[in-house]
């Protein structure tokens, strides 16, 4: 029978509703082993050359992923007991010559007898002169509003975060410390407009210089992530009415072209995560020691995110929790799709906990996605032979996701073995705001994923097409597969850290299907169906 793209998408549609899913994008909780330990989901990781300096490069380590905004007293602190990692690969061994450890303290509580984490109003509140005994009138109850991490205007902040970063070159850790002296602190979440009254200033303290130059975030921001996550995990019953086509999955030339509307809810909006995000003078990072061009084999590095937990944890009721033992790996994530989307259920806990040095095990996952061919096998039997083809393994078309190879790394690199990295070229320049795609490399937007990833990469809309074979033949595995959702509900920053600050807990909300507010609270009714 003849098969047409409309043909295809129809038997995707019927697909969808007939087959178990998986979710394509972030790893938000992708993990048995995660879903039951949050703190330590890896939500998200990026990597990029800086947008305003091309000699730097930012990592972005997201963890514990859909945090609502609102949700106190305590809000969202890093555990103290995981010890957060960036790691870089520069001689294409996949092993880490360089890391970035974050470990956080425990939150210090400095007004132990107060009901919250944060408060604060106003220049402060007294107790009013009807304050019945034994606090007479006139003694301070509210302390003034937050309006600093630390010292004068942080008298309300009172479940405060340091942290400690370690740089380990080779094997020799040196720890960094802020150029100005002092701690480095967590940003805290951004708990409402009467307690932190100017929370982008206070967010924007947590940015910190080391005395070596490099940038340092680390806090409760936006989640940069976007993706209609309900229809998703239903089975990826895409909605329908969220393309004009009628085509279930399939956008239009125009939907796809418009990186500024979406056409079906982000069930992410509304939605905080934790942020660890550092920026890296290139010249740091790579194995000669400076920038090199994007033809250069020294030019392309392998990145990862892991957590990693002590042997041991006790705790001391009441006291405080002990640990002992070295760490362990909880969890990693270079590229955003590969634990999601490629290892199958009964193998994700042990691909988190191993390394990436050692993904040969996994390499019939690479090479051969059982998803493509779950894929294959229902077009056929909907549709007969040739209806959906898909390419033959070994998938040599995924090798840049599993090892240096074009059009990711200059030719002549090593491809190093096969392993899990988010390889960046940092060559090749940031593409400017106005011309930035949020489909990247598939749309000839040099500086987006899968070389590297930026925070407005739609990983979702380029994993589906990637292993549907575009990369193979774009006509002949060339649909416009997609969720429909093509941008965050808040605006990103073009400047370090580059994700949004923390939605507002008093004011933030979820955008749902069947009411407006689509994209940025402002737009078309978000269909149901």
């Amino acid at each position: 029978m003849k098969t047409t793209g409309r043909h295809i998408a129809a038997a995707l549609a019927a697909f969808m509703m007939a087959q178990p899913g998986a979710v394509f994008g972030a790893s938000h909780r992708e993990a048995p082993i995660t879903a039951l330990d949050r703190a330590a989901d890896i939500a998200d990781f990026f990597a990029f050359v800086s947008y305003d300096n091309p000699a730097k490069v930012t990592f972005i380590l997201d963890v514990d992923p859909l945090l609502d905004a609102s949700n106190g007293p305590n809000y969202f602190p890093f555990d103290p007991g995981i010890q957060y990692a960036i790691n870089v690969d520069n001689n294409q061994t996949a092993l880490a010559g360089i890391s970035f450890q974050f470990q956080f303290s425990p939150p210090a509580s400095t007004l132990p007898t107060y009901y919250t984490g944060f408060l604060g109003a106003l220049t402060g509140i007294a107790a009013p002169a009807d304050s019945p005994a034994p606090v007479p009138p006139g003694t301070p109850i509210i302390p003034p509003a937050i309006t600093a991490l630390n010292g004068t205007g942080s008298g309300g902040f009172n479940l405060r975060q340091t942290y400690t970063i370690t740089m380990i070159v080779n094997g020799v850790p040196t720890v960094l410390t802020p150029s100005a002296g002092g701690n480095f602190y967590a940003v805290p979440a951004n708990v409402g407009p009467r307690t932190m009254p100017n929370y982008p200033a206070l967010a924007a303290q947590g940015i910190y210089t080391t005395t070596n130059g490099i940038r340092v975030f680390a806090g409760t921001a936006d989640d940069p992530f976007y993706i209609d996550l309900g229809a998703a995990f239903d089975t990826f019953n895409l909605r329908s009415g969220a393309f004009p086509s009628g085509i279930p999955g399939v956008l239009t030339p125009a939907q796809d072209a418009d990186d500024t509307q979406n056409y079906a809810p982000d069930n992410v909006s509304g939605y905080n995560v934790n942020v660890i995000a550092i920026e890296v003078p290139i010249a740091m990072l790579t194995s000669t020691g400076q920038v090199e061009p994007p033809t250069s084999p020294a030019a392309t590095i392998g990145t990862w995110g892991t957590t990693s937990r002590p042997a041991t944890a006790i705790r001391n009721s009441p006291g405080a929790v002990s640990y002992a033992g070295s760490f362990q790996q909880v969890q990693r994530m270079g590229n955003p799709l590969i634990n999601e989307l490629i290892i199958g259920t009964g193998h994700k806990d042990f691909w988190s906990m191993s390394q990436p040095v050692d993904d040969s095990q996994f390499a019939s996952f690479d090479l051969d996605p059982k998803i493509a061919r779950v894929l294959n096998a229902a077009y056929e039997a909907l549709f007969g032979p040739g209806a959906f083809p898909i390419p033959s393994p070994p998938r040599t078309d995924l090798l840049p996701l599993v090892t240096y190879a074009p059009p990711i790394a200059a030719a002549g690199t090593p491809a190093g073995p096969v392993a899990d990295l988010l390889r960046l070229n940092t060559g090749v320049p940031p593409t400017p705001a106005a011309s930035r795609s949020r489909l990247g490399l598939l749309a000839g937007d040099a500086a987006g994923y899968p070389n590297g990833r930026r925070v407005s990469d739609d990983v979702t809309d380029i994993s589906l097409r990637v292993v549907a074979g575009i990369l193979v033949d774009s006509t002949k595995y060339g649909l416009l597969l997609g969720d429909g959702v093509n941008t965050n509900d808040v605006p990103y920053q073009e400047t370090f850290p580059y994700v949004g600050w923390a939605q507002s807990g008093y004011t933030a909300r979820h955008v749902d299907p069947g009411e407006h507010g689509c994209t940025g609270d402002a737009g078309a009714i978000c269909p149901i169906n």
